[in-house]
């Protein structure tokens, strides 16, 4: 396969490159032992801001490209595509360098293992930092001279890798108390000037991005009692961004992240992942008008004709025939009208979709907006159409008519199966709920070490390549943290206890990371608030228009499901015992806890009478 024929955009924006690209695979490293050279591995997306200086300054440059094809097997890696190489290496990084980021510029053996790396690399040298030509021919010179060393070298980062894997044994299921802790230690961090999270040193030039899982998990229900203003720290946060450059003025969606921790000079590409995130945090903070803002942006900017939302929108775009990074977001809503958008990819990224379906079903549910409720069923059945091959496979992502090669992560099963669950709560629909759980049962193959169907990334599987030791929630869960995610939404619809147990043997065998550092790991953590107390479930039998049906759906809840008789029993039937038991004529309300119900409430004046409790 061919740059020009992958399925990622980022790929085909370097077909074209006098580099002699390969894409991530075997034939790379098999070419690479038949030559007898290193390899290089770059590593981006295609909204990366300086990827796309770097392809100009030196990917593109003929001098630049003859050099690496002279002395090197080149492998060009969208990391949306293949998150577990970007993870890996990453992890590799960290043995030569603190400004881990992208683009990624790994130097390996031919096989597969680090033995140098950075990010960016000027086509001159500047700064103190060399230029990408020096680097080039300081590697070249390492290999053909000090190849023992070399060696060394990328040996030692492997066995310093498996240690760490090793080494992240389980500790057993945090406590309520655990968790309170924890929440505590990050609200040290909240900086009560500006919003959001940021040392206590920090200058105005320390950038501040979104942490949409640390503000998940300080939402949590269980954390309400002992610590009272985890949820508001969140709360401040979102309402800092929102007032803040860092959300588009005109359509709501937000920007990576700041340059500045007050939130100015946005980064400009605006990514699913963190705008999905934040709906759901919009939602949880009761704040209505950014929780329509985002939704707007995801159906207006990001869903694709086929129902899938891409990956994400570039920060540049074309203004008086030159490149603009940013330029197009600081005209006004007319101006804008005059000018070429900042271009899409197009990709559509399984679990990401997955992010977006379970975040627009709720949106729909609690704002009363079918429409959003639509865009996400659009988005479900375009997924679960195209990602999956003719023997079952759910696949990583595509884009147009094209299927990537790359099979679907642990993260996509997960995420997938989450967004489905939700889904089936907004349209009361089994399909969607007997899909998540299949997809999270082929995960379980073996509970003790749960992974994708297809096994690890086979590349890295091959040359004994370990997996990140210490997978994060950074802007969005980690494989790990989302089966548990979906493991628990199985349990809490009654899909049985045995998936309450897969989420707590998760959470434990990364719970003393999590616990120490809760700023990058706020979906496993949320997820162990969510199995550390009884969850609090809301049924309504009916219809969504209902006056009695609107007037529940608004109450929080860990579930809020809006079925119809017939879809009640049917869910049932296919064994999610929630719904067992839940007829009736009228719309009907049934608050239960911990799968107990309470007397059914037929009537508005009922329902205020004697409210749900809080969770």
């Amino acid at each position: 396969m061919t740059l020009a024929d992958s399925a990622s955009p980022y790929l085909r924006a370097h077909a074209d490159n006098p580099v002699a690209w390969f894409p991530w695979g075997a034939a790379a490293f098999e070419e690479a032992v038949r030559r007898d050279v290193p390899v290089l591995i770059s590593i981006g997306y295609s909204t990366c801001h300086w990827c796309h200086v770097m392809a100009r300054e030196s990917f593109q440059d003929v001098d630049t490209a003859a050099q690496i094809n002279d002395g090197f097997v080149a492998i060009k890696v969208d990391r949306e595509e293949h998150p577990e190489v970007d993870a890996a290496y990453l992890a590799a990084a960290t043995a030569f360098t603190r400004s881990l980021g992208w683009p990624l510029t790994v130097f390996a053996t031919p096989t597969g293992r680090a033995f140098f790396a950075g990010t960016y690399f000027p086509p001159d040298a500047r700064g103190g930092m060399p230029s990408f030509r020096q680097v080039l021919e300081a590697v070249r010179e390492a290999w053909t001279q000090r190849r023992d060393a070399v060696r060394e070298t990328a040996d030692a980062v492997v066995r310093a890798l498996a240690q760490a894997t090793d080494a992240a044994a389980a500790s057993g299921l945090p406590t309520v108390p655990d968790l309170v802790a924890a929440a505590r230690a990050a609200l040290t961090r909240e900086d009560l000037e500006y919003g959001g999270f940021a040392p206590r040193d920090a200058t105005m030039a320390t950038p501040k991005f979104p942490t949409v899982p640390a503000l998940r998990f300080l939402q949590s229900p269980a954390l309400a009692q002992d610590a009272p203003d985890a949820a508001g720290a969140a709360s401040r946060a979102l309402a800092a961004m929102a007032a803040s450059p860092l959300r588009d003025r005109v359509d709501g969606g937000f920007f990576r992240y700041a340059t500045r921790r007050d939130w100015t000079v946005p980064h400009f590409e605006r990514m699913l992942t963190d705008n999905a995130g934040l709906l759901e945090v919009a939602l949880d903070a009761a704040d209505d008008e950014v929780a329509r803002g985002i939704a707007g942006f995801l159906l207006d900017v990001l869903q694709q004709p086929s129902g899938g939302f891409a990956a994400a929108q570039d920060s540049e775009s074309w203004i008086d025939g030159q490149r603009s990074e940013g330029g197009y977001y600081a005209r006004d809503a007319a101006a804008r009208a005059e000018l070429s958008p900042p271009a899409v990819d197009g990709k559509i990224v399984t679990g990401w979709n997955g992010m977006a379906i379970g975040a627009l079903a709720r949106a729909g549910i609690r704002l009363g907006e079918p429409r959003f409720v639509t865009a996400a069923r659009r988005a479900a059945d375009a997924v679960l159409a195209a990602a999956v091959d003719d023997g079952g496979r759910l696949h990583r992502a595509w884009l147009d008519e094209t299927v990537s090669t790359a099979p679907a992560t642990l993260e996509d099963h997960g995420l997938l199966a989450a967004g489905l669950l939700a889904l089936t709560c907004a349209t009361g629909e089994p399909a969607y709920a007997v899909r998540a759980r299949a997809l999270v049962d082929s995960c379980l193959a073996d509970p003790e070490h749960p992974a994708p169907p297809g096994g690890r990334d086979p590349v890295l599987a091959a040359h004994g390549l370990p997996a990140d030791p210490s997978p994060s929630d950074d802007d969005h869960p980690s494989g790990v943290s989302a089966l548990a995610q979906a493991a628990v939404a199985l349990w809490r619809l009654g899909a049985g206890d045995r998936y309450r147990r897969t989420a707590e043997a998760l959470v434990a065998r990364y719970a003393t990371r999590a616990l120490a550092e809760p700023l990058a790991h706020g979906a496993l953590l949320r997820v162990a608030c969510e199995t550390a107390v009884a969850p609090h479930q809301l049924v309504i039998v009916g219809t969504h228009g209902d006056p009695l049906a609107r007037a529940a759906s608004v109450i929080a809840a860990d579930v809020v499901a809006v079925v119809t008789a017939e879809r009640c029993a049917a869910l049932a039937d296919a064994g999610f015992e929630l719904f067992a038991g839940k007829t009736a004529d009228v719309t009907t309300v049934y608050d239960c806890r911990d799968f107990a119900c309470r007397l059914p409430v037929t009537t508005l004046s009922a329902l205020r009478a004697a409210p749900p409790s809080a969770p």
